[in-house]
């Protein structure tokens, strides 16, 4: 489907003034999980702001190549952006995904000016699973913790300006917390139970911090303690997603921690709606989202 889409003319890079280097390996396995696409502006002059882009999918399934179109929206804009692949549950599990995210950025923090990328003025962008990810890759880069990919990041010597987790799932442990919301979309809390399982069951876990990344919304909730400032947020969800809580609780978890978060809900909006960019609530969300990224930058 995303071989499909690109056929679009709308979907093409030169249309939009940017240029795509694809497949360069930010880990040298040979492995496609560890290919990275960078997205570069051909107006303007550089170097650029710089978009780290994950992907969602439940940690199972979808790459850099399904989420093009998320790539080229922000690109158009006037910023570089790296969007990565990682390794998928089931084969792979928790903290696999987070591991390959640590050498991505100690990539990125290391090449992005040779691609106009300006890491001073970074951003950590995903959805869905990819904002737990990005979540947790916010708190590796700012808090000394001790897992050995934590150390990569916080030791990569960059952090983000902002953070943009759009409808992400940001507690992977303890479905049945939806339980009781979901009672009437047994469907939807049997998808939701079999993205934990799917993701942690059988983990051997991180070292020393156990499955706690896992989670980045509990971290953000309890104490942990920051050595570098924690960014603005910018998280966008709509009304019918069924992860909607974990966004609201982000928002009072950063706020208690007098972090800005600009908490931003859509009305009748399903999981992941930003990603049908021709549709108005898809262009208001990405409206409300470049409008937080010209914030963070004019600070």
């Amino acid at each position: 489907m995303s071989r499909l889409a690109r056929l679009h003319p709308h979907a093409r890079p030169e249309r939009h003034d940017v240029r795509v280097v694809r497949d360069v390996p930010y880990r040298k396995t040979g492995d496609r999980a560890h290919l990275l696409d960078i997205y570069v502006p051909t107006v303007g002059t550089g170097p650029f702001p710089v978009v780290f882009y994950v992907h969602g999918g439940g940690f199972q399934i979808l790459s850099k190549d399904t989420h093009f179109a998320m790539a080229l929206a922000f690109a158009r804009r006037g910023v570089a952006v790296f969007s990565m692949n990682y390794r998928l549950a089931p084969q792979h599990k928790f903290p696999a995904a987070l591991e390959d995210l640590s050498f991505a950025y100690e990539w990125v923090a290391q090449n992005a000016a040779r691609y106009q990328g300006d890491t001073a003025r970074l951003f950590l962008a995903g959805d869905s699973a990819g904002a737990n990810l990005i979540t947790a890759l916010t708190i590796m880069a700012t808090s000394q913790r001790p897992e050995t990919i934590s150390k990569r990041v916080f030791q990569a010597g960059v952090s983000p300006i902002g953070v943009i987790p759009a409808c992400g799932i940001l507690q992977v442990s303890n479905p049945e917390r939806f339980e009781k919301k979901l009672a009437r979309a047994p469907w939807v809390y049997d998808r939701v139970t079999a993205v934990s399982r799917s993701y942690l069951e059988g983990s051997a876990g991180a070292e020393t911090g156990g499955t706690a990344l896992a989670d980045p919304l509990l971290l953000l909730e309890g104490d942990t303690e920051f050595v570098r400032p924690l960014p603005p947020f910018f998280a966008g969800v709509g009304t019918r997603d069924p992860l909607i809580d974990d966004t609201r609780r982000l928002g009072k978890a950063l706020t208690k921690r007098g972090v800005r978060c600009d908490v931003k809900i859509y009305p009748d909006e399903v999981h992941t709606f930003h990603a049908f960019v021709w549709r108005d609530q898809a262009k208001q969300i990405w409206r409300d989202t470049y409008t937080f990224i010209d914030s963070c930058l004019a600070r």
